[in-house]
């Protein structure tokens, strides 16, 4: 595999065949790509750094901070480190790119929202 390249095929594979919910399959400093397919309730916790989420597949409902919206394939999210969030109602193919990056407690600056 291009030392540079995830395919999303390969990875879903990988976390297929793993007992775990989420695998980490890049990091550069302090950027982190995981895969994440949460198993019937999204039990996260806040995390202390900024994310983003990429919808790699399926359909789901995200809650952050008590709001919710609808999610589908090649949707992004950013998530602010230490807010509250979950996948709810979630469809069996769902699965998501994890994409955490910068220090503890998150970057400081503005948010410009195109939507």
């Amino acid at each position: 595999m291009f030392p540079n390249k995830v395919s999303i095929d390969k990875a879903s594979e990988i976390l297929k065949n793993s007992p775990d919910i989420f695998r980490t399959f890049f990091e550069h400093g302090t950027l982190s790509l995981e895969l994440y397919k949460p198993d019937l309730i999204d039990k996260q916790q806040p995390h202390e750094r900024d994310e983003i989420y990429i919808i790699a597949g399926g359909n789901a409902r995200f809650e952050l901070e008590n709001e919710i919206t609808e999610v589908k394939t090649g949707d992004f999210l950013f998530v602010p480190a230490k807010a509250r969030h979950r996948f709810i109602d979630f469809s069996n193919d769902f699965s998501t790119w994890v994409i955490f990056y910068g220090p503890a407690g998150g970057e400081q600056g503005s948010i410009l929202n195109h939507s």
